[in-house]
């Protein structure tokens, strides 16, 4: 009976070991979890010490002596069966590693990701420069600690999250990110009440906002125990791989929500990752609602990370000739440059990135939109600068202010495929913005405000024979003329104009062809047109 005991005591106290493994490490069930495989080493490694142990303590074989540990040859009973699993289950780790790699599947790989080639002026509107982001992420971080410090009742208790996700929010593009207990001990003093808000930042305005929630924030990265995101989770779906990044997302609600992809391997046991399903958690309730990939809700703007997008295009770049050619010969290989952006477009959020040869050359052959919530991807043949190029262009305008280029974002001005960027100082301020022609990575507008900028670049675009016209932000005006003169600004005629009712100044160029016929214009003429507010003069940009 004390054996039998002793063997059940055992056999309890190994299954707790594994039962804390499990809990700390979350392994998922799954033949597909390189963690699962070896969670289950592990396990059999460690019964099968302890077996060996006892058959070799019963046989006299091993002494726990005050002096040190006598081991002496012996046989260690049904322990080997126990180590020759352990080592048939390693094997096939080993071998499913190998035969899920790129080396015996690149076709599979290359055909992991669908591209569409499409045209630039057809897919990318001229912008509206009221609903472009200014900030990187950077900048949005040095907003959110600076609003999180004038937080006078939270900022002893909380700390900014450094997620900063950039979602699609009522038709502007914002950043969000929760909250997080400042230490385990203000964890302890506050989480019966939860996180009690999370911090947005309009990135076309820099406002910053803390949205106080009326019930607070009970699941996330920085709660403990069951309430821990992963853990919960996990003992809800203990057969799904989870990415290793969750998104923090809020609804058209401001309800805020954890956007949780499941990857989904496509070739082999490890091999051909992408996403299969999401999982969205209530935050605030920890309720969760489980979507195929196709079926997931409109407002979610992220299911796929920027990084698995840009690795999927590169297996489609590179192995176009199989594995070896992309190592060796190199022919037709094509990647992404070393950084993304993002960009808004049909109410979802986009990765940008340049496309280049593997040569390591200074131009790009093109660049791919890739869609974070359907792996939608368009490839746009546009050659010209790698953004690194267009960055250090623009660095040079200012070389004397020693500023930093923020990574760009692609626009279409005029339908000329064009880099916008912020220029930083040491501190991370932006200083200035410039905007750098892809094509021609020469012609290079900086100015101090995006509209001084964007001016800039339409005299440059002007000047080197590109017509303009500015539509970002256009309205429409109808009435009759008021007063009507024609003036000449630095050798161009422009007509100056007023109507009833508009407190505007309007102003037409002359020099573009599609106004021309507003010389016929006189007092009392019935008008209608669009044009763009300016603080002293009112552009035109269209007829009607």
């Amino acid at each position: 009976m004390k054996k039998i005991g002793k063997k059940l005591i055992l056999i309890v106290v190994i299954f707790w070991v594994a039962f804390l493994y499990y809990y700390i490490t979350l392994p998922a069930i799954n033949i597909h979890s390189a963690g699962f495989w070896w969670f289950l080493l592990l396990f059999l490694l460690t019964v099968g010490a302890f077996f060996a142990i006892r058959r070799l303590k019963a046989t006299g074989s091993i002494r726990f002596q005050k002096s040190g540990i006598e081991i002496n040859s012996g046989k260690i009973g049904f322990a080997k069966y126990i180590f020759w699993l352990a080592g048939i289950l390693f094997a096939v780790y080993v071998i499913g590693s190998i035969l899920s790699s790129p080396i015996v599947n690149a076709k599979k790989y290359q055909a992991l990701m669908e591209v569409k080639e499409c045209n630039f002026v057809e897919d990318i509107r001229e912008v509206d420069f009221n609903t472009i982001p200014l900030l990187d992420r950077a900048s949005a971080s040095i907003l959110g600690n600076r609003k999180m410090g004038s937080m006078v009742d939270m900022v002893s208790q909380f700390e900014v999250a450094e997620d900063y996700t950039q979602i699609n929010y009522k038709g502007a593009p914002v950043r969000v990110t929760p909250l997080v207990y400042a230490s385990p001990i203000k964890w302890l003093t506050n989480h019966k009440n939860g996180i009690p808000a999370y911090i947005r930042i309009d990135m076309t305005n820099q406002n910053t906002e803390c949205v106080k929630l009326e019930d607070g924030i009970h699941y996330s990265e920085s709660e403990y125990f069951n309430h821990y995101i992963n853990r919960h989770l996990r003992f809800r779906y203990p057969t799904y791989i989870f990415s290793e990044q969750l998104f923090f997302e809020i609804d058209d609600d401001g309800v805020p929500y954890w956007v949780c992809p499941v990857k989904q391997f496509n070739i082999g046991l490890f091999g051909g990752q992408t996403i299969g399903r999401v999982v969205l958690c209530n935050a605030v309730t920890g309720e969760c609602e489980d979507y195929a990939i196709d079926e997931v809700p409109q407002w979610i703007d992220k299911a796929y990370q920027a990084e698995l997008l840009m690795s999927l295009y590169d297996y489609h770049g590179t192995l176009q000739h199989g594995f070896f050619n992309s190592i060796l010969g190199q022919r037709d290989c094509l990647q992404t440059t070393n950084g993304y952006n993002y960009i808004a477009m049909d109410d979802d959020v986009w990765v940008y990135s340049g496309v280049t040869s593997v040569s390591g050359d200074q131009s790009n052959v093109g660049f791919v939109l890739m869609n974070q919530r359907t792996m939608e991807t368009r490839f746009y043949k546009v050659e010209g600068a790698t953004e690194d190029s267009a960055m250090s262009s623009a660095e040079g305008q200012v070389q004397n202010l020693k500023y930093t280029a923020t990574f760009p974002l692609l626009l279409n001005i005029a339908n000329e495929p064009t880099y916008f960027m912020a220029l930083k100082d040491d501190a991370g301020l932006v200083k200035k913005y410039a905007m750098v022609n892809i094509q021609k990575y020469q012609w290079v507008a900086i100015g101090d405000t995006v509209k001084e900028c964007k001016k800039a670049y339409n005299s440059l675009l002007s000047t080197n024979g590109i017509k303009t016209t500015d539509v970002s932000g256009a309205k429409k005006a109808k009435g009759k003329i008021e007063t009507v003169s024609q003036v000449v600004l630095e050798g161009n005629s422009h007509l100056y104009f007023t109507v009833q009712g508009y407190d505007d100044l309007f102003d037409a160029d002359l020099t573009n062809e599609e106004l021309v016929r507003v010389v016929t214009w006189k007092e009392g003429s019935e008008v209608t047109f669009s044009y763009t507010e300016g603080d002293a003069l009112s552009q035109v940009t269209a007829l009607q």
